[in-house]
């Protein structure tokens, strides 16, 4: 009987411990599951805002968390109304990528979020925290959605232009200018037509004598909620030292 006592007392302390074991597993878990369902919750909210199709101002339509850094008026499609274009990034983290809104008004004076871009424009700022283009611009004229981006060091400049065709914001043109040691380069692409021309200056010499090339690539139609102008530019680039 001795014996029996201890023996059931031991069980007895495996028991508990391994029942707290069980309650702490739980405690993790529950605290784990409330962390994604608040991170759920963040991700669902901001999507719903972006699936939102109308609203009474443009500002009714910018998902929570994030502020309006440029904005443009004008009519972009082109059938007597004004739309507008917003540049929106997050309050909290201007580091974050920013996306592109285009709002189109509708006959009652209210707007619906027609296209929305992540990837349209470049980030605000590169890994060392300099501002990669100073100043940025965007206005809509003639029908047509510009992207202007400027800068005199290593990133240059960039013009983008955006056009409705057959109910898609299509890239119709995107022009580049830099400034190297030794040479200012010009990009002039018309993607739809497949014509692109480079410029080449050579500032070694005194009279600064420029070279253009013309080439004839594929014809493409880019998307605006698709493409980077980036990437575009580089693709051209790279067609070209293919030839």
């Amino acid at each position: 009987m001795k014996k029996i006592i201890p023996l059931l007392i031991l069980c007895l302390l495996i028991f508990y411990a391994c029942k707290k074991d069980k309650r702490s597993d739980q405690k993790n878990s529950s605290t784990s599951e409330k962390i994604t369902i608040k991170d759920t919750a963040n991700n669902l909210q901001e999507q719903q805002t972006l699936t939102l199709k109308t609203g009474k101002k443009p500002s009714d339509l910018v998902p929570a968390g994030y502020e309006i850094q440029y904005d443009a008026e004008g009519d972009l499609n082109l059938d007597g109304l004004t739309d507008v274009a917003l540049v929106i990034r997050k309050k909290e983290d201007t580091l974050a990528d920013r996306k592109m809104m285009i709002l189109l008004k509708n006959p009652d004076k209210t707007y619906r979020l027609d296209k929305i871009s992540d990837t349209v424009l470049p980030n605000e700022y590169n890994e060392a925290g300099y501002k990669m283009h100073d100043p940025e611009d965007i206005s809509i004229e003639k029908g047509e959605l510009h992207i202007n981006l400027y800068d005199i060091g290593p990133y240059g400049n960039q013009f983008s232009t955006f056009k409705y065709l057959n109910g898609n914001l299509i890239l119709t043109y995107i022009e580049t200018y830099n400034m190297g040691a030794g040479s200012h380069s010009a990009l002039y692409y018309e993607p739809m037509k497949g014509k692109l021309v480079l410029e080449t200056i050579n500032t070694m010499e005194e009279e600064m004598p420029s070279e253009s090339k013309t080439s004839h690539l594929k014809k493409e139609r880019y998307l605006f909620e698709k493409i980077s102008p980036d990437d575009i530019v580089q693709k051209a680039y790279g067609s070209i030292s293919d030839e």
